[in-house]
């Protein structure tokens, strides 16, 4: 059988609100993965080599692991409306990788606001703890923010060095990556790159002026510079949040979350 984006329409209303199915071993997984991406957007990974990602839980689609309990070898899942998507590989009954297709119902959560009550007066960074639901230990507590500041010859926006420190290496909604120290590729132009995505879009600072005001420029892949009257914390929860902005990742996933590069303490 031809795999199409009919043949997965034809599964999908086959597996229902719940339900999941090993499909044939020549099927390519990767291939399936590749069609719900284009229908879908980027997936989050929740299990990769066997290993499921820790911080996984209902809200991030957690129910699509449940039928293969520890069988399952690589799991992708998208958000759609109120159930869940998934896709990769797990072993059946009898030991063998085969590609998988599950479906999961799914609580859709209300929208979250940018910030509460107004933006007078918000932390940034404290406010992307609360909207990507983070509750590990400070990632890089100890980074040394002098010397990074002496090889680049200039000081750093307070809220990035937290974000780093907080967060450290990893993506949030597994797109926007952030810089564990800045890029300089971009000097010339006058900008720092602090974070980018797969598509080539970098998220840079103007290197002029008061660092803790510097505002947020984004040099697109076309080549042209967007700038944006927000620093760089405010700029990822305004992007995760809000399906109007500019660079948006609301489309892909209604909970933010950072994919985190490093293993857990």
């Amino acid at each position: 059988m031809e795999l199409t984006q009919a043949t997965v329409d034809a599964l999908l209303a086959r597996l229902g609100p719940d339900g999941h199915v090993h499909l044939p071993g020549d099927w390519a997984a990767q291939e399936l993965t590749d069609l719900l991406a284009g229908r879908y957007g980027v997936p989050r990974t929740l299990v990769l080599d066997g290993f499921a990602d820790p911080t996984v839980d209902a809200s991030g689609g957690a129910a699509l692991l449940a039928p293969f309990g520890d069988r399952a070898v690589r799991i992708r899942a998208w958000a759609d409306e109120d159930r869940w998507v998934g896709t990769g590989t797990a072993r059946d009954s009898e030991g063998a990788e085969r590609p998988v297709l599950v479906v999961a119902r799914r609580e859709v959560p209300e929208p979250l606001a940018v910030a509460p009550d107004g933006d007078e007066g918000v932390d940034w960074v404290e406010r992307l703890v609360r909207i990507t639901g983070w509750t590990r230990t400070s990632r890089r507590p100890g980074m040394d923010w002098a010397q990074v500041e002496s090889r680049l010859g200039t000081a750093l926006p307070g809220d990035y060095k937290r974000m780093v420190e907080t967060f450290g290496e990893g993506a949030f909604d597994g797109e926007l990556d952030l810089v564990q120290e800045p890029w300089t590729d971009l000097r010339e132009d006058g900008l720092l790159i602090w974070a980018g995505t797969e598509h080539e879009d970098l998220y840079c600072w103007r290197t002029d002026g008061d660092p803790d005001r510097r505002p947020a420029v984004v040099r697109s892949f076309v080549n042209e510079d967007h700038l944006f009257d927000c620093q760089a914390a405010e700029f990822v929860c305004r992007a995760l949040v809000d399906p109007h902005h500019t660079f948006t990742l609301a489309r892909w996933y209604d909970t933010p979350f950072l994919e985190n590069y490093r293993a857990s303490d």
